[in-house]
């Protein structure tokens, strides 16, 4: 499993993917107003969050393994 900066950075890109699905589930319009520009990157991550959600969660287990038992 990748150390230091890369791992943090990779936990934060999940995190944030995984919220921008979950917010999108509860209030649709709230990200979907804003599709372009510097807040589009939220929107895009739902997008990734929803479309690809089973290599999404086995990343979140895999990194959630790595987390608790590997460092």
């Amino acid at each position: 499993m990748p150390t230091g900066i890369v791992a943090c950075l990779l936990t934060v890109i999940l995190l944030l993917i995984c919220t921008c699905a979950y917010i999108r589930s509860l209030a649709p319009s709230f990200l979907d107003r804003n599709k372009t520009g510097l807040l589009g990157i939220f929107w895009k991550c739902a997008q990734i969050g929803e479309q690809e959600s089973p290599y999404v969660a086995v990343c979140c287990i895999v990194m959630a393994f790595s987390i608790l038992f590997i460092q």
